[in-house]
């Protein structure tokens, strides 16, 4: 028994330490290596999710499924308090979440107790590891995520400005198609659903691309050629999607 404890503690350091890993970093990467290798900006970043080279190696291996006892944890867990929130309210979940830990960690602590008084033995807190867990972030490193958010706000604020004064006819067409297709994705869909998506997304489609990295890039190119060759049919067509050239 003791030793089985053991074992479900040691998954459970690893399990957090794996999660903290890619928010706390070590070492002064750039703004943009800090954004690829933080867990949420991977989330969110999904140009980054299969290139394994440009993750954190903790990062890579839990959404790569390099060993399933750490990821299978974070996937499910994190699954069902999504699915959680589609029925329930933000609060209730919290709530309900917080007493069922506090029952298990309550239950754990009693028992612990009544094995070491029955066996005479002096373990100490069960807890003492996770106690002693430094979960505080380096100020250096708040200040470091700041600047990289800063960042990407300011390129999209470039990005949206240049295409609502349509800097370039194609590229706002493309945007204005782009958000005709998100009217129908949000009639089919609500955010938590397209969140859950996203999450089940980073979960099984890197793995999928590495297992059939050759097949996909071959179609990927034919697409890509496809599209180049009608946008340049349909720039060609439209003078006025061909951006200012400078003077001289």
């Amino acid at each position: 028994m003791a030793q089985m404890d053991d074992q479900i503690k040691q998954v459970a350091s690893e399990v957090v330490d794996d999660v903290l890993n890619g928010v706390k970093q070590r070492g002064k990467p750039n703004n943009d290596e800090s954004c690829q290798r933080s867990l949420l900006c991977v989330m969110f970043c999904p140009n980054t999710w299969f290139n394994p080279q440009k993750l954190n190696p903790k990062v890579e291996s839990l959404i790569y499924w390099r060993d399933p006892k750490k990821s299978g944890p974070v996937f499910a867990g994190v699954l069902l308090i999504l699915l959680a929130l589609t029925y329930f309210s933000l609060i209730s979940v919290i709530a309900y979440l917080s007493l069922l830990g506090l029952t298990g960690t309550i239950s754990f602590r009693v028992y612990k107790n009544v094995v070491q008084a029955l066996q005479k033995t002096g373990e100490g807190h069960p807890f003492k590891e996770f106690l002693e867990y430094d979960l505080s972030f380096p100020p250096e490193k708040v200040k470091e995520i700041s600047e990289v958010v800063v960042a990407h706000v300011n390129a999209g604020l470039s990005a949206l400005r240049r295409l609502f004064l349509v800097e370039d006819l194609i590229d706002s067409i493309k945007f204005g198609v782009f958000m005709w297709t998100l009217t129908y994705l949000g009639a089919w869909f609500n955010g938590m659903t397209l969140v859950i998506l996203a999450w089940v997304a980073l979960f099984t489609l890197p793995k999928v691309y590495e297992t059939n990295k050759t097949q996909i890039d071959a179609n990927l190119d034919i697409v890509k050629s496809k599209l180049a060759e009608i946008t340049s049919k349909v720039k060609a067509a439209i003078p006025l999607g061909k951006k200012d050239e400078k003077k001289e």
